[in-house]
């Protein structure tokens, strides 16, 4: 290891234990559902087998970052995961079809936009702030490798299910509206992101909070834009999903929850406040700009 990792305490290993625990659980439940009535391989179903690949790519990364103590690759993998389970479930499925295919292209399209972008945002600023605290235990470490599997699992289900479901349905109109749901949300998450990519380029913007472009009309665009692609999917899944197979259209519901009550949205807030929350500016931009929703900003503010 590259520095001395520090003892964890026992609370330390109860609580990843217990939350370990109960993200399998969690995935149990899942792979239940989104397996009723689907393609099947050996004694599980495909869309279980794609629960095992979520976890397994995990921990097989895991090995390397603890051994190196660093969080480098945690997005990457996160997102090139979502890409090994759409390609393992039209393989392990038979699922050519059009609405299978396309499902698989706009999950790699996506993760494979978002996946280098965060690695190299991450590279560029030498380090994840988020495991300044978390790397250097191995439970925590562990139990956020467990998350990052469970969390790709879920976001992914109704792709997963429709997939595997081992039922074609033309093109109809929640195909076509879904798909244009899913460009719009991409569209909007991309510009978000290099819109304020350029703003940080720019080293008169240092410490300085975006206002301009969708991040006028948004807090956090990008979210936005992420939440909106997935509901897209989730409508496209909707006419080959049967019994407990409709269950994984929670699906851009866990997005949500994700990105508001968890992560993103929720911790971005909090930084801004502590660094910013004195300042008129940036209380003008709070009161005129919607946290989320895309909106046209109030006057004044």
């Amino acid at each position: 290891m590259t520095e001395t990792a520090q003892k964890a305490s026992t609370s330390q290993w109860l609580i990843a234990i217990g939350s370990i625990t109960a993200l399998l659980l969690v995935s149990v439940a899942i792979a239940y559902a989104g397996g009723d009535q689907g393609v099947r391989l050996g004694s599980l179903s495909v869309f279980a087998w794609c629960g095992v690949f979520a976890y397994g790519v995990q921990w097989i990364v895991f090995i390397h970052a603890w051994q190196t103590l660093s969080e480098k690759f945690f997005d990457l993998t996160g997102s090139l995961t979502y890409v090994v389970m759409a390609v393992a479930a039209v393989i392990m499925s038979a699922a050519y079809d059009l609405r299978a295919i396309t499902l698989l292209v706009l999950i790699s399209i996506w993760a494979l936009r978002l996946g280098p972008f965060l690695y190299f945002r991450i590279k560029q600023a030498g380090e994840d702030k988020r495991f300044r605290s978390i790397r250097i235990y191995f439970p925590t470490f562990f139990m956020t490798w467990t998350i990052q599997g469970t969390w790709v699992y879920l976001t992914s289900c109704a792709a997963l299910a429709a997939i595997t479901s081992g039922r074609v349905v033309p093109v109809d109109a929640f195909f076509l509206g879904g798909l244009a749901l899913w460009m719009l949300g991409f569209g909007i998450e991309v510009i978000a992101d290099r819109q304020k990519t350029a703003f940080r380029a720019n080293p008169e913007n240092a410490n300085r909070f975006i206002t301009t472009g969708l991040w006028a009309w948004s807090r956090h665009p990008n979210y936005f834009g992420e939440i909106m692609l997935w509901a897209g999917i989730a409508v496209m899944a909707i006419p080959v999903l049967e019994g407990w197979q409709l269950f994984t259209l929670i699906s851009p519901i866990w997005v949500l929850f994700l990105l508001t009550a968890i992560s993103g949205v929720r911790m971005l807030e909090n930084r801004a406040a502590r660094q910013w929350g004195e300042d008129p500016e940036y209380q003008s931009y709070k009161a005129r700009t919607p946290v989320l929703v895309m909106l046209p900003p109030k006057k004044g503010g």
